[in-house]
């Protein structure tokens, strides 16, 4: 890889993709990324980013649309002289029973959260295999190991990524590019946020074994770990970044006498 990161996250808008953008920033990386919204508040994450260290390039991207992430990719490895970090976050959530969901509601959420990673991986891989090195990461969820309910369609988009990302990592790995996945646990993200009640909070901080909902920013740092050069062997993984969530399988046993 090159000496200062050249790195890609999608859905650089809010949560952890903004998170990671900062963070990788503040590490001196040059950082691209898909942002919606208007021109303004691109502008405005533009200084955040210049402030925290970084040379940022955002673009409001379509993620759905191939040929938009293609172009863009292109465009980053020419200004940029190349990838060496992309990581495919951006994503939309549906909170619907299953039987209620209709064809269009699972088509439009496939495009986005499974359809727009694998575009990613694709333009990733051709500019990867190039330089013979990169590292691609793809956000999942611990949602595909514990399902709740009403998420049928997000939770199966979550298990397609998985399926994904070890298939590129053994398809990927001759030409020095590994792929792994990062399993957020419950975090606090602007996504969430539209779904959570107090309830819910407070539901999963008992849950947790670290008693606290995670935040964006230690999501954040999770992913970036897979960029140092430390990280060059390790491929194929799926970790979570959950607090301890899905091994707690307390439900209240006697204790034994």
């Amino acid at each position: 890889m090159s000496e200062q990161l050249r790195a890609v996250v999608t859905g650089a808008s809010g949560g952890i993709g903004r998170a990671l953008a900062l963070h990788l920033a503040a590490q001196g990386a040059q950082i691209a990324g898909t942002f919606r919204g208007d021109e303004s508040k691109r502008e405005e994450f533009a200084q955040e980013l210049r402030a925290a260290g970084g040379d940022p390039y955002l673009q409001s991207v379509d993620v759905r649309e191939r040929a938009d992430i293609v172009r863009f990719g292109d465009e980053v490895a020419e200004k940029f002289g190349g990838i060496d970090f992309w990581v495919n976050n951006a994503a939309r959530l549906l909170v619907k029973p299953f039987a209620e969901t209709t064809a269009e509601d699972w088509t439009d959420l496939f495009t986005t959260n499974f359809f727009g990673y694998v575009w990613g991986c694709q333009v990733a891989a051709r500019h990867m295999s190039a330089q013979k090195s990169g590292s691609i990461v793809n956000v999942s969820s611990v949602v595909f190991e514990q399902p709740p309910r009403d998420l049928s369609a997000y939770v199966s988009a979550k298990g397609a990524i998985t399926g994904l990302t070890r298939a590129l990592a053994v398809e990927l790995g001759p030409a020095g590019i590994t792929v792994n996945a990062v399993s957020p646990g419950a975090t606090e993200t602007p996504l969430n946020d539209a779904a959570w009640t107090d309830e819910v909070r407070r539901r999963y901080r008992e849950r947790i074994p670290a008693g606290r909902i995670g935040t964006s920013e230690e999501v954040a740092a999770a992913i970036a770990l897979l960029s140092e050069p430390g990280a060059r062997y390790v491929t194929g993984q799926i970790i979570r970044a959950d607090g301890g969530l899905v091994l707690d399988g307390s439900v209240g046993h006697e204790r034994s006498h």
